[in-house]
């Protein structure tokens, strides 16, 4: 992610880690490779894939209200490794408990509210039924619903998954608001409405509970949201003559 790792594709020996299950909802790689043409025409061999993806983030959230949220810091330079095994070791599960949760942000030097703010970012986008199905069959391995789901939203998702073997239905992760950036994934958490077994995990920590209701404030989210997304793209990078620049982002330079 910070060196641009998950822009590139798999080759004959290796599986990268846009491969991984985790990230096989991530969309808008060829846009990616539509900027970074651009920019190579006007400069080549100075941005890095890893800067514009950061860039592009940033701008993607903030495109709504026309003006940029944060500063996105620049001068990261493209890894030249990609492994599905790296993705799947670091990246959060959908299934997470709360300790589980906090120890992978913290190995990042993120805290607890890094976790709950950056939570947020399911206000936007879609989930699989496959990564929440069993908090609506099978919780416990006895058939049963999760009990810490809303019972009139599990019901609902029940007409959209049915059953543990649907791997290709998708369902709003923030019903109604997937499409815009808001707070409006913390008034459905509350609910407890959170779509996956990791989102309804922040609930059963006091400091995390304490700091969802806080950013039910659409400023204070945003404020928030802004300060993490600084943190976390900070995370990792590769700078000075680590690395390379890449001059497509799906492939190292030859």
């Amino acid at each position: 992610g910070c060196e641009g790792s998950v822009l590139l594709n798999s080759t004959q020996n290796n599986t990268a880690e846009k491969e991984a299950i985790p990230n096989l909802t991530l969309s808008g790689f060829d846009v990616i490779d539509d900027i970074k043409a651009a920019v190579e025409n006007e400069c080549a061999g100075i941005v890095s894939c890893a800067d514009i993806l950061a860039l592009a983030a940033r701008d993607s959230v903030s495109f709504q209200f026309q003006k940029p949220m944060w500063k996105v810091p620049t001068g990261r330079r493209d890894g030249t490794v990609s492994l599905i095994a790296e993705a799947l070791a670091n990246i959060p599960s959908p299934f997470f408990n709360f300790t589980q949760l906090q120890q992978r942000f913290a190995s990042k030097n993120l805290n607890v509210e890094d976790l709950v703010v950056l939570s947020g970012g399911h206000t936007i986008g879609i989930g699989h039924c496959e990564f929440f199905s069993n908090r609506l069959y099978n919780f416990t391995g006895r058939g049963d619903q999760d009990p810490s789901l809303n019972s009139t939203y599990a019901q609902f998702l029940k007409t959209k998954c049915h059953g543990l073997n649907d791997t290709t239905t998708t369902v709003e992760m923030d019903p109604g608001s997937f499409q815009k950036f808001d707070s409006d994934y913390y008034n459905i958490l509350l609910q407890n409405k959170g779509l996956f077994q990791s989102d309804a995990a922040l609930l059963t920590n006091d400091e995390a509970k304490d700091t969802a209701e806080k950013l039910v404030s659409q400023t204070d989210f945003f404020t928030k949201f802004a300060e993490s997304m600084k943190r976390m793209g900070a995370i990792q990078v590769l700078t000075g003559t680590a690395g390379q620049i890449r001059k497509q982002c799906w492939k190292v330079n030859s």
